[in-house]
């Protein structure tokens, strides 16, 4: 079970489909009530850090890993070893990268090679388009936070990125994003058939059985949740009572 921080500005933030994003809190008091609740790991990621071309913001970064002690993963504004150095030093176990790798893709190897292929995601926001000769999947790569079409096929970038050292796969789907209507089954269930490395299901969750949904049917190796814990409707520890309780295995601290 992994919750997803957005955060602009240095506040907690949440849009539909990449778009209409509104503040809706604390960060920092979002990862110390999730951690509490028994959350297994935490992704932020800082969603203007690409557009705005700047660097992530650490200090928030920062207070986050003061405040838990489960892996923190961390992606937004990274072009560089040095970048994903900072983090680490900031508290972030893993790093992810994203529009920057796209744009060059060795970024994934020499991040790989300077601080282990397992602390290296490679996050992929995802839109669902027509199949063609460009787009072969019928899925492509959008970056920028959902603003720039580089008309790169999803299936083929996500290979790309195994073989380049990427240890992990954030699948973000544009389509469901802040829908509440379910993960996208298909999407997931491509991409985790065709690596050999961790597949986290990201986007639509609105309700428990979606979770059950993407960790079976959709073949995910973890299940991304945000507004469905963010604006209180479920608790962490309730998804995951629900998920043992249908013989999903998954970590329990109580």
């Amino acid at each position: 079970m992994i919750a997803c921080l957005d955060v602009r500005d240095g506040k907690l933030a949440k849009s539909v489909k990449f778009v209409n994003t509104k503040d809706i809190g604390d960060p920092v008091a979002k990862a110390r009530e999730y951690y509490d609740d028994g959350l297994d790991e935490l992704v932020f990621y800082d969603i203007t850090a690409s557009s705005q071309k700047r660097k992530i913001m650490l200090g928030v970064v920062e207070e986050v890993a003061e405040q838990v002690f489960i892996p923190l993963s961390v992606g937004g504004g990274i072009r560089s070893v040095n970048d994903a150095t900072d983090l680490r030093l900031a508290g972030a176990e893993k790093i992810n990268v994203n529009s920057a790798a796209v744009r060059r893709p060795a970024l994934i190897s020499e991040c790989a090679n300077a601080i282990g292929s397992q602390n290296v995601v490679l996050s992929m926001d995802i839109l669902k388009s027509t199949k063609d000769r460009t787009t072969p999947s019928g899925y492509r790569i959008i970056i920028d936070g959902g603003r720039t079409d580089e008309g790169l096929d999803a299936l083929e970038w996500a290979l790309m990125g195994e073989q380049l050292g990427a240890g992990e796969l954030v699948v973000n789907s544009i389509d469901a994003d802040g829908t509440l209507d379910g993960y996208e089954l298909g999407l997931t269930r491509m991409l985790s058939d065709a690596v050999r490395i961790p597949v986290v299901a990201s986007g639509g969750a609105g309700n428990p059985h979606h979770l059950f949904e993407v960790l079976t049917e959709g073949r995910a190796d973890a299940a991304l949740v945000a507004s469905l814990v963010h604006y209180g409707t479920y608790k962490v520890s309730q998804l995951k009572h629900f998920l043992a309780s249908n013989s999903v295995k998954v970590r329990m601290s109580w």
